[in-house]
């Protein structure tokens, strides 16, 4: 599993359920989610926010480059 994955998974969260946030087509969230295209940096910011809630000193890099 993926970083992202996980960090979807503690919030709770389906790969649906995501899509709806991001305004996106589930299976465009699955393709950024499984690295098949990219998050643009907005949906980085949105996606940190969200994991915010459970780790207050997260960072984009930890979630999506290390």
């Amino acid at each position: 599993m993926n970083k992202v994955a996980g960090y979807r998974k503690m919030l709770g969260k389906t790969q649906s359920e995501m899509a709806k946030i991001f305004n996106i087509s589930t299976q465009s969230y699955w393709q950024k989610e499984n690295g098949k295209i990219q998050f643009s940096d907005e949906e980085k910011l949105l996606f940190k926010g969200l994991v915010k809630t459970i780790f207050p000193d997260i960072t984009i890099d930890t979630i999506f480059f290390s």
